[in-house]
């Protein structure tokens, strides 16, 4: 799993002109579900993400928790992460889970952050959605979860 997490004041997605889903401070996270993906995967990306101290302390240092500061999650599908470019100019999905897996992975991670987030808000899987967000910095980082599995 591939995960871009930005660090936000507020985020929120549309679909069809409609709020889906929105939050405050916290995390919009983009969730890749790779082919090889499984939920051995969730737990250690989901729990490395929840545990950065990105936030700003008292001194201005990046030192708190999404818990120590009370935020929330906005969780969107995002299989474009495992885009492949490199032959030609067309991207190719080949290293992107397929459909009805990646599906039931992504709704297991959001289960399992809702566990442990008090918000925890998402898109649609597949659907064409609109993402808006303010990037608090901004603070972006990307992790993979083949990094900790």
């Amino acid at each position: 799993m591939k995960a871009v997490i930005q660090r936000v004041t507020s985020a929120s997605v549309e679909i069809d002109g409609e709020v889906a889903g929105q939050i405050g401070t916290g995390y919009l996270i983009l969730l890749g579900i790779g082919a090889e993906d499984t939920e051995a995967d969730i737990a250690p990306l989901a729990d490395k993400i929840l545990k950065l101290r990105i936030f700003a302390d008292e001194q201005g240092k990046t030192n708190r928790s999404l818990a120590d500061v009370g935020g929330g999650l906005l969780i969107i599908s995002q299989f474009t992460l495992y885009a492949d470019c490199s032959h030609g100019n067309r991207p190719n999905f080949l290293k992107a889970g397929k459909p009805d897996t990646a599906n039931a992975l992504y709704e297991a991670f959001l289960a399992y952050c809702r566990t442990r987030v008090g918000t925890v808000e998402c898109g649609r899987f597949g659907a064409d959605m609109k993402v808006s967000l303010v990037n608090d910095g901004p603070f972006t980082i990307c992790l993979d979860s083949s990094d900790f599995v």
